[in-house]
């Protein structure tokens, strides 16, 4: 997967001192990544593509797919996490919340005699429903 220059670049021409294949060139004025000659920085002294790191807008240069599968599966990925995150989230609220709301049989029927004892002449009335 190499990696191509989107239209969030300012044309600040980093990336052309940057990339340690030389395979930046500006065409119109702009630059751009030759995918044959792109290696992703594997083979270099570089953890991270410096095409990549060196952009100060983070998101002139990005991964391109190299087809629509892989396309297709990045941005499945990306959702799912997304979707995972987000039900994580509500698992958890939901395991506090319940947690502290949750009163037994016994304890709410001590707190209605409770309530009764404090107001024996008020208009709540305690019915079965059947």
């Amino acid at each position: 997967m190499t990696y191509q220059i989107t239209s969030q670049c300012i044309s600040c021409n980093i990336c052309l001192s940057e990339c340690p294949v030389g395979a930046i060139k500006m065409i119109d004025e702009r630059p751009w990544i030759d995918p044959n000659l792109c290696k992703n920085c594997v083979d270099t002294v570089y953890t991270v593509p410096q095409c990549k790191a060196s952009c100060p807008t983070y998101n002139g240069c990005v991964k391109q797919p190299n087809d629509y599968w892989e396309s297709w599966f990045a941005t499945y990925d990306k959702l799912i996490a997304k979707l995972t995150n987000q039900q994580d989230y509500w698992d958890r609220w939901f395991d506090c919340y319940s947690q502290k709301f949750l009163i037994s049989n016994k304890t709410r029927m001590f707190i209605w005699q409770g309530f009764q004892s404090l107001y024996p002449y008020s208009a709540f009335e305690v019915r079965e429903v059947h």
